[in-house]
């Protein structure tokens, strides 16, 4: 059954990929040929090469029983498309192959993801496993599930219990695995085996509290710079000052795992990812023990423009980042292979503009990275506006809150979601470096990607009706003193 829904699923992409709409599809980021992605999955560097899989419905651009969709890269910027690794079709998986993870073995490239299936009131998540002897097609295991009702008896909900993230620490395997407790927090779960086929419960990793959502997805265990971190999408997590408004989110716990007990001890909780559009995180560990994230670039329950024009597709991934710990606390970079891509059209090094406010005419492309360095006095606010036309994606900073603001209010397609209060914006706190305000923005077609030098990032999708084409930055009081700024187009 599997081999002919993975020859079915390959032959529909094959036929009908020449029918998607490309006006919003990004260039520099991994997107699948038509219909609808969601997750990463399956993030590792096998023979030489980053392979990514993610969960993939190609027949609508809407949400289905979900498939794995494959494609690799040398540099995390280029990506080659690959069949269709994974279907939905045996008696434990009928209904989607949900989200999961990769690991090498002995040569073999081994999937290890969850079972679903949903019959009415019947739901039932199970964790199962796949290999690979050339990391392109795949066996199921014959004797799946590899985790299942007997493992978590008692201490777990089988119809909640899914996304699992595999990895090898000295000579013994383990997996991640997320779950609910009985009165609706999130909980993580540890297995451990020998061999990849055969598990045993090890311990609760982590459990939520109440204000922490009513299921964490997505986990992923890993240790780096001195730190272990579990970064996670909790749902329904309680707003806090600016962190949270979004209905699903992304957190990061740092602290210090026991593995005696198979217990983290968390020293620090904060949000990953400060925009609207940036969900599932999942990291690898690349070829000199760098680690590197990429996550889900939407959000859930949020309007899709490109399935509602009937475009074939929705959904991309974020730039890859690579990751460090600083005081307690997850930094991000962006992959170094994007740099070598950028063409330098617009620069611009110690300037003063008396008035305020330089505007770059004519100077917005589609894929565009914009990097500068402002000065920054106290009382100081400034405004950088972005694709400007009738309409513009606006990043603001304050210095006497020292948040660091994104919006795009009134810009292309309404973009509505679940939340209580309509979400365009969002805040994040960012210090000043030497008085100064340092930012890197990414632009990919439909969406944006800002980092900080000190680690913060953002991460909006837009659709303009009415393309925007200068970018201006201003301030409200005193001259514009802009250290650095460049822009240029990102090569696909």
């Amino acid at each position: 059954m599997h081999k002919i829904e993975v020859e079915k699923a390959n032959e529909f992409i094959k036929k009908r990929s020449q029918e998607v709409v490309t006006t919003y599809r990004n260039r520099y980021h991994l997107m699948a040929p038509i219909g609808w992605i969601n997750d990463p999955n399956g993030f590792v560097y096998f023979q030489g090469e980053y392979h990514l899989f993610f969960q993939y419905y190609p027949y609508d651009s809407i949400w289905g029983p979900m498939h794995w969709g494959h494609a690799k890269s040398k540099d995390l910027v280029h990506w080659e498309q690959l069949p269709v690794a994974l279907a939905p079709g045996e008696e434990y998986d009928k209904n989607g192959c949900f989200s999961g993870s990769a690991i090498e073995k002995d040569g073999k490239l081994y999937l290890v993801y969850t079972g679903h299936v949903e019959e009415g009131d019947y739901r039932r998540e199970v964790q199962c496993l796949a290999v690979s002897e050339d990391g392109i097609h795949f066996e199921k295991y014959a004797n799946n599930p590899i985790i299942a009702e007997e493992h978590i008896a008692g201490i777990g909900n089988i119809a909640e219990f899914r996304d699992p993230k595999v990895f090898k620490r000295e000579d013994t395997y383990y997996t991640i695995v997320a779950s609910q407790t009985s009165d609706k927090r999130g909980q993580m779960f540890l297995f451990e085996s020998n061999d990849l086929f055969n598990w045993t419960f090890k311990s609760i990793v982590a459990e939520g509290q109440k204000d922490q959502g009513v299921m964490w997805e997505c986990p992923d265990l890993f240790h780096l710079d001195g730190k272990d971190v579990l970064i996670f999408s909790p749902i329904e997590m309680k707003v806090d000052d600016y962190s949270y408004w979004n209905t699903s989110s992304t957190v990061a716990f740092i602290g210090e795992m026991d593995w005696e007990t198979g217990k983290l001890s968390v020293e620090n909780t904060h949000e990953i990812d400060y925009g609207l559009d940036f969900y599932a995180p999942q990291t690898c560990e690349g070829p000199n023990g760098e680690r590197i994230m990429v996550a889900w670039m939407q959000m859930w329950h949020r309007t899709m423009p490109t399935n509602e024009l009937n475009h074939l597709w929705s959904g991309s991934m974020t730039l890859p980042r690579e990751l460090h710990v600083k005081e307690n606390r997850l930094v991000q970079t962006p992959p170094k292979g994007i740099y070598q891509t950028f063409e330098e059209t617009l620069s611009m090094d110690e300037q003063t503009i008396p008035s305020g406010q330089i505007v770059f005419a004519d100077s917005v492309l589609n894929q565009q990275y914009v990097q500068f360095a402002i000065e920054v006095a106290e009382q100081q606010k400034i405004t950088f506006s972005y694709a400007q036309g009738n309409e513009a994606l606006r990043l603001e900073y304050d210095a006497t809150t020292a948040l660091l603001s994104f919006s795009r209010t009134g810009v292309g397609y309404d973009l509505k979601g679940i939340e209580k209060t309509q979400l365009t914006k969002r805040e994040v706190r960012v210090p000043l470096v030497d008085n100064q305000l340092k930012i890197e923005i990414f632009r990919d077609t439909s969406s944006i990607e800002i980092f900080t030098t000190t680690g913060e990032t953002m991460t909006f999708t837009f659709y303009e009706q009415e393309q925007g084409k200068d970018m201006q930055l201003k301030t409200n009081d005193g001259p514009l003193v802009i250290r650095s700024f460049a822009s240029g187009k990102i090569s696909e």
